[in-house]
């Protein structure tokens, strides 16, 4: 399929997805966000999602100069936009089958910041940094920030992203456990895709039934969390990955996982 803000590319079994309006430092209209949903949605058999940016940014942000279809202007515009594409994204990407992996090249400010923490690792370049920066314009946290961030890092480090509005170092991201890794900039893309390569090549029905498991787990109750668990495991305990896995334990080997 063909985008107009993205790029879309496969590498092995990897759905590399690049934010492509580097003009704009990738900036985010809705028409993005939709597009960026419809990727993550057409997995075409890849076992794993890893998204960046083009260029210095990874991405700054909705695009608060937009115009016309891409325009968010207004408290009513903002609404519609959240409603009808950002949430609907970060939905989708809660919802996937598959792992995430981000690789966050420059600022991921706003929406931007919230599409690259939804991943399950986040490899960030050392130069790049994570801005909560609506209260700088008289806006509040969206795409998810508010539930996102005192879950990642607490209460009072949420509270400082957002109500005071600066920005958030790699290094510093990484010490707080915001983000999984801070890596050389040079060196970013390559650890980025090996890591998406190895998930791609684990048990990818395990793989998502634990990423589900872990959102289930943050709203539920420790019974309820105990039969999530239960229940996956006989989702997982039954695919073809697992029949191979415990063949290759007792056959002393590297299992060959082929995601069913």
């Amino acid at each position: 399929m063909q985008y107009e803000t993205i790029r879309v590319e496969r590498v092995g079994n990897v759905l590399k997805i690049v934010l492509n309006r580097p003009e704009r430092l990738n900036a985010c209209p809705p028409d993005m966000a939709l597009e960026l949903a419809n990727a993550v949605n057409d997995l075409d058999g890849a076992r794993a999602v890893l998204i960046t940016g083009e260029g210095r940014a990874f991405c700054s942000g909705a695009d608060l100069a937009a115009r016309g279809d891409r325009s968010i202007a207004g408290g009513r515009g903002a609404y519609t936009a959240l409603t009808q594409a950002y949430n609907p994204l970060m939905l989708t990407l809660s919802r996937l089958s598959v792992p995430v992996v981000t690789a966050v090249n420059g600022p991921a400010a706003g929406v931007g910041c919230s599409i690259a923490l939804a991943a399950d690792f986040v490899i960030a370049g050392r130069s790049a940094y994570f801005l909560q920066a609506f209260v700088n314009i008289g806006l509040v946290p969206d795409g998810g920030a508010s539930w996102m961030l005192t879950r990642l890092v607490g209460k009072a480090r949420a509270t400082e992203m957002m109500m005071l509005g600066e920005k958030i170092g790699a290094e510093k991201a990484e010490n707080w456990g915001l983000i999984y890794k801070a890596v050389d900039d040079a060196a970013l893309q390559d650890e980025a895709m090996a890591l998406a390569t190895r998930l791609a090549a684990g048990p990818t029905v395990a793989l998502g039934t634990m990423r589900q498991n872990m959102a289930k787990a943050l709203e539920a109750d420790y019974a309820s969390a105990l039969l999530i668990e239960a229940e996956g495991q006989w989702q997982a305990g039954d695919s073809a990955d697992a029949a191979e896995g415990g063949k290759a334990f007792l056959e002393k080997r590297k299992p060959a996982f082929t995601g069913k």
